[in-house]
Formats: structure tokens, sequence, C-alpha cells
């Protein structure tokens, strides 16, 4: 069986990312390409046939969503009973003491992917009608750590180490957007939207919708019909 074209660019993705090196305060590095392939894989089998119109993209996995799933914002009563997806999950190599990976057992909500596909699952109500023109992927797929638990965002590494991070995400995004024949990417929070406003100028429609991070006041006073408005105004949904 051939693989995936969208888990086959993942996993070179990965393998590419394992030579990478990060320094203080960055003390863990999960990767949930390799411990949680399974639900990825299902996920880029059962919603990622191409083309699609749109790509909403995020910035990286948080440690409980992406990083128990596999699936970007990947909340898991979201993935488990609106995609239907359910697989094992395995464990990283290192695993941070603070932030166990337990997969589809894990107990904790990821408050942004409880938003965000809640959202989605408001307006285009069956998973399916939602992919059929649209796509939600992930600028890095690595989840990175403080000794503490925190996590850093790739924005927050020193300047040499996320000029290396970059070159290769940025290429994985292009192999991404092409394979998907995607036209128009809608930055999940400024920080996406400006990945992309560098990665492809004018070459693409860009917009972006409020990231729906629990850290943001802005997001904690509704932050489903602030981002309904700004699809409204982005002519994304009827």
């Amino acid at each position: 069986m051939n693989e995936h074209p969208l888990f086959a660019l993942a996993s070179e993705l990965s393998q590419q990312l394992t030579v990478l090196k990060f320094s203080s305060p960055v003390h863990t590095v999960y990767d949930p390409t390799l411990y949680a392939g399974a639900p990825m894989r299902a996920y880029f089998e059962r919603f990622g046939a191409a083309p699609k119109e749109v790509l909403f993209l995020g910035m990286n996995p948080g440690p409980w969503g992406m990083a128990q799933t596999g699936v970007p914002f990947g909340e898991v009563a979201v993935v488990r009973d609106w995609m239907g997806i359910c697989e094992p999950v395995s464990k990283p190599k290192i695993e941070h003491r603070k932030r166990p990976i337990e997969g589809f057992n894990c107990p904790r909500s990821e408050v942004s992917g409880r938003r965000l596909w809640g959202g989605f699952s408001q307006w285009w109500s069956e998973p399916e009608t939602f992919f059929e023109h649209h796509f939600v992927a992930n600028y890095c797929p690595l989840v990175l750590m403080e000794e503490g638990g925190r996590n850093r965002t790739p924005d927050k590494l020193p300047k040499a180490e996320r000029t290396e991070l970059e070159a290769l995400c940025d290429a994985h995004l292009r192999a991404v957007v092409e394979h998907l024949g995607v036209q128009t990417i809608i930055g999940v929070g400024r920080f996406a939207e400006a990945v992309a406003t560098r990665v492809f100028g004018d070459g693409l429609k860009i917009g972006s919708i409020l990231h729906p991070s629990p850290a943001s006041p802005i997001a904690n006073r509704g932050w489903a019909e602030q981002a309904h408005r700004q699809l409204m105004a982005l002519g994304l949904l009827p």
C-alpha cells in the first residue's frame, strides 16, 4: 500500500528535524509524527484528499492536543467523536515528567483545539463538509518544552536555531500547499499569518482569525463569535 502523500511529506520533515539541536530553556522535544503516526496517518487518509481551497495554518502542537493525537489542534474528544479517529499512540523516546503522552486516554482537554474544531463543527456540521474544501495543518510539528513544562513556541527560539527550523518548515509548507492546490491560507493567529506571508508573498490569498488560546484575554471573550465574524468578512462562510 502506498503511503499517503501528506504523511510521506510529514515523515520527510520529521527525519530532517532530527538533526536540529535546541539550547536551554528548551528541555524536551516531542515529534508526534514519530509516536502518534497512526492517528496522523488516519487524519490524512480520511480527510487529506487533494485538492483543497483553504488551509488553516497553526503554529505548532499543544501538549494536550496534537501532542497526544497527532492531529493539528487535536483535542481528544473532537478527534475521537467528531472525526471518528482513535488509533494507538506510543511514547516518545524521552518523556517530560509534566507532559506525559497518554494518547486517546489523555484526560486533559486542549482548549485551543476544543474551540477551533468546536467552531468548525458548528459552521460546517459534518467533518466531510468541512474537509471537502478545507484542511488544517501546523507549520512546525515539534512540541518544544521547558524544564517546568511550559511550551516554547518556535518564534521564541534564538535566531540561529529559528533560522534552521524555519528553512525546513518553510519548504515543507510549500510542498503541502502545492500538493493540496491551496489558494487561500488562513493563519490561526498572527504568527501563522506572518509565516504564510513570508513564504508565499503575494502568491496566495492570506488572512487570519483570532487564535483560540486560553492565554488570550480576547479569545476568552467569545472566541467562536469573533472567529465567525472574521470568516464572514473573509468570505469563507455563507
